[in-house]
């Protein structure tokens, strides 16, 4: 037990922090559920970038989502810092007594200090300097290697403050809402696909170094269909991913039902919530899937499985056991945009993973 824990029954509004990705801040949705759960007394509000609110909006948890929108570095000096400055004055107006900032950006250090919250928690960070340091009252310690999962990472700035959630406490949260399944359910409908009767694979990536490749993703889908299985596709409404998607559908010998570039990310989650198993690469849409409870195929190259593997489902994580070089964390061998260790991943073992979970 730490022997500085932070005495929860004195706080009365809490912020929690993440200004990532998509895949990132859904993995942080554990921290506001298990906050809550041990002090629901505490009203809880997040601050992510506005693309990726969605990943949050609906959460039980949440009494309130800020965010910052990316595209106000675009805007000239003086509407840039009069936006900057609402969201000050809305933050400070909240009185928030606890910050919990969950990643290395500096503007978290500005955050603690300008909202004047008397307890304020973040990564230890060396050489960040005095202003860092000074800005919170604890600090996580960084693990020495890349074994612990994101999500745990996440908690552990909760354990810092003295408090440790249980195993049931650390699911992720993802809540579509009436109008992603109703739309989903019309779309289905029109499609002729019933719930639970297909296969979800999203084969793409906002990170081309991250996808397999067009051809074997074909040839695993022609196995699918060729033993009954329908599969429904889906990507996101960007021209890299639908001629990813194009490029896979003209080398079926029969089309896959596709949904690309058609849904919205809480349309998304309602989709794969309704499939039988979701294949797919290191993404956001497979995190989506794991929040979903959706049994995950989840295909890993450059990127770590054990930090970012799919989080509390049934899933298979296939991957390279050829490269000693994985994970690297590079944008493909050499910075190419194309990394070996998951072009080349055969289409048999990604077949057998996906029986292996469909058996189960």
């Amino acid at each position: 037990m730490v022997k500085d824990p932070v005495p929860l029954g004195e706080v009365r509004r809490a912020l929690v922090v993440k200004l990532r990705h998509h895949g990132d801040v859904l993995l942080g949705s554990p921290v506001f559920s298990a906050l809550k759960a041990r002090a629901p007394h505490i009203e809880i509000d997040a601050l992510v970038y506005a693309d990726t609110a969605e990943m949050l909006a609906l959460h039980p948890a949440i009494r309130q989502v800020h965010t910052i929108d990316r595209q106000w570095k675009k805007l000239d000096a003086f509407a840039h810092i009069a936006a900057e400055w609402r969201l000050l004055q809305t933050l400070r107006n909240c009185r928030y007594d606890l910050v919990v900032h969950l990643t290395e950006h500096p503007r978290g250090a500005w955050l603690a200090r300008l909202c004047g919250a008397r307890w304020a928690v973040a990564p230890a960070i060396k050489r960040r300097g005095r202003f860092w340091q000074n800005s919170f009252s604890h600090f996580t310690g960084k693990p020495a290697n890349a074994l612990r999962h994101t999500v745990e990472r996440n908690l552990d700035a909760l354990r810092r403050i003295g408090l440790y959630p249980g195993a049931d406490e650390r699911a992720l949260t993802l809540v579509p809402g009436r109008d992603a399944e109703e739309r989903v359910t019309l779309l289905l409908r029109e499609h002729g696909v019933g719930t639970k009767s297909f296969i979800h694979i999203h084969p793409a990536s906002r990170w081309h170094f991250k996808c397999w490749t067009a051809e074997k993703m074909a040839a695993l889908i022609d196995r699918l269909h060729d033993a009954g299985h329908t599969v429904v596709l889906s990507a996101a409404p960007d021209a890299a991913e639908t001629a990813m998607l194009e490029a896979i559908q003209s080398q079926l010998r029969h089309p896959a039902t596709s949904l690309a570039g058609q849904l919205s990310l809480k349309e998304l989650a309602a989709l794969t919530a309704r499939a039988r198993l979701f294949v797919g690469v290191d993404s956001a849409p497979m995190h989506i899937a794991a929040a979903m409870g959706t049994p995950t195929v989840a295909l890993f190259g450059p990127s770590g499985d054990r930090e970012w593997g799919p989080w509390g489902v049934p899933a298979r994580v296939v991957a390279s056991d050829a490269h000693p070089c994985r994970p690297c964390g590079i944008d493909g061998c050499g910075g190419g945009k194309v990394s070996d260790c998951l072009a080349g991943l055969p289409v048999d073992r990604v077949h057998t993973a996906v029986l292996e979970l469909l058996a189960g």
